[in-house]
């Protein structure tokens, strides 16, 4: 495919990824503004509020101001006029993210990764301007530059995951065969990058599901502190609406804070709280119904979670070693460990970025400090992780695993070799092929029934 198609096609995926994300939010909040305000809506906010959200959704912090005349008829002291919030909803961000690792793969796939890469890229930062441009509000506030960087940053770092991911595997004529290359020329080391990749995929995507499970357990056991909250609100059927949108809209947020629970150092829910395995401190908490699904205490023996990291890491380290094996290709004890050390590094690396967006202000004083803390939830993890997957790397193999091994082996390639060796001879293969419930019979060699024998002859 020609390049500058390539770069066309890279460039409308950006256009449709930003489209999707504003129309999500755009769509909703148009019901939602004609069922609240009707017929002498301002529609005029309603494209800055959409624009903001959007940029929100990408990790762009917000400063709050809350005008005076506000502040006198309700009450609120002065020191929290102005309040940041910076907790990133991770839908639309995961969104993006997805959308533009799809791009960059189809982009791989026509042979021009690094251009349509870096086209969707510039599209998508051009949009950014454009929304940071044009969405204003008096009340809420964005950085300009973070709101045209961060997006575009957000689209560049899926698309490249994506083209990376299959130009490396299929090959893309340029820089990253010659890598491959410097790789391949030391046999023992050319297969450790995508180990450490496709252990660090199980292990996050294990993690991931730990997570959701422990949410999961939560509403199930918690679910009428939720309703409580709901109710305390007093809110009518359309507030209710505006605050489930929300809080499924942090729903990657929470499971965040739940793999950081899990981990072991947990998160906190304001200034001087903590709710981690090893306890629970709780002051007074916002009246958001999510905030139901925190526990009220925690007994020491659930500090056993932290073994689901492990476990994690364990499960990567089996994945990735047997996988080796099977592909002929068991690596020496150094190339096993830097496995393991790489498995863990990029689970706390990912990890970190995932806190970092997930944790911030939510409101003015106490609720300045909200989520895990980065740098002990990324340590902490990594840990756990490097734990679990070098038991697994380098323990050592007995001798009937070997010997199964090498016999499996053995018989799948003689196998091959009988099967093409019938192949060019024009003969039955000698190995059986595999099941086909479309293929016909063969019956050479099987004796006629004698009431069949006149209709084989004919």
């Amino acid at each position: 495919m020609q390049r500058l198609l390539v770069a066309l096609l890279a460039a409308f995926d950006a256009a449709i990824a930003a489209a999707v994300g504003l129309v999500v939010l755009l769509a909703p909040l148009t019901l939602l503004w004609t069922l609240a305000f009707g017929a002498t809506a301002d529609w005029g906010a309603l494209w800055p509020l959409t624009g903001t959200l959007w940029e929100f959704g990408h990790g762009v912090p917000l400063e709050v101001v809350i005008p005076d005349e506000l502040l006198v008829s309700l009450g609120i002291p002065a020191q929290a006029a102005s309040f940041a919030v910076s907790i990133t909803p991770l839908l639309l961000l995961i969104f993006t993210l997805l959308f533009a690792a799809r791009s960059g793969a189809r982009a791989a796939n026509a042979g021009a990764w690094l251009l349509g890469a870096l086209s969707g890229s510039v599209v998508f930062a051009v949009i950014s301007a454009a929304v940071a441009l044009s969405a204003h509000l008096d009340a809420v506030r964005t950085p300009l530059a973070l709101a045209i960087a961060l997006p575009a940053l957000v689209y560049l770092v899926g698309a490249l995951c994506g083209a990376v991911r299959v130009a490396w595997d299929e090959g893309d004529g340029g820089l990253l065969d010659r890598v491959h290359d410097l790789l391949d020329a030391r046999e023992d080391w050319a297969p450790v990058p995508a180990a450490v990749v496709r252990g660090a995929a199980f292990t996050l995507v294990a993690v991931t599901g730990a997570a959701a499970l422990a949410v999961a357990l939560s509403v199930l056991t918690r679910g009428g502190d939720v309703v409580a909250l709901f109710q305390g609100a007093r809110v009518d059927a359309l507030g209710a609406t505006v605050l489930t949108l929300a809080q499924l809209a942090y729903l990657p947020t929470l499971l965040v804070w739940a793999a950081s629970w899990l981990a072991g150092p947990g998160f906190a829910v304001g200034a001087g709280t903590a709710v981690s395995p090893a306890g629970t401190q709780l002051g007074v908490v916002p009246g958001i119904p999510v905030f139901g699904l925190l526990p009220e205490n925690t007994s020491i023996w659930a500090l056993i979670v932290v073994l689901v990291p492990v476990a994690a890491g364990a499960f990567a380290g089996w994945a990735v070693r047997s996988r080796l094996v099977w592909e002929g290709t068991p690596l020496g004890l150094l190339q096993r460990a830097v496995i393991a050390v790489g498995i863990a590094a990029v689970s706390a690396g990912v990890a970190g970025l995932a806190a970092e967006l997930a944790n911030g202000s939510m409101g003015p004083g106490r609720l300045a400090v909200v989520g895990p803390a980065v740098l002990p939830f990324a340590l902490a993890l990594g840990a756990e992780v490097l734990v679990g997957a070098a038991i697994l790397l380098l323990s050592p193999r007995n001798r009937e695993e070997l010997a199964e091994e090498r016999t499996d082996r053995w018989i799948a390639e003689m196998s091959d070799l009988e099967r093409d060796a019938a192949t060019e001879a024009g003969e039955a293969p000698v190995w059986p092929a595999p099941a086909d419930d479309t293929a016909p019979l063969d019956l050479r060699g099987f004796p006629v029934p004698e009431r069949d024998r006149g209709d084989a002859r004919d």
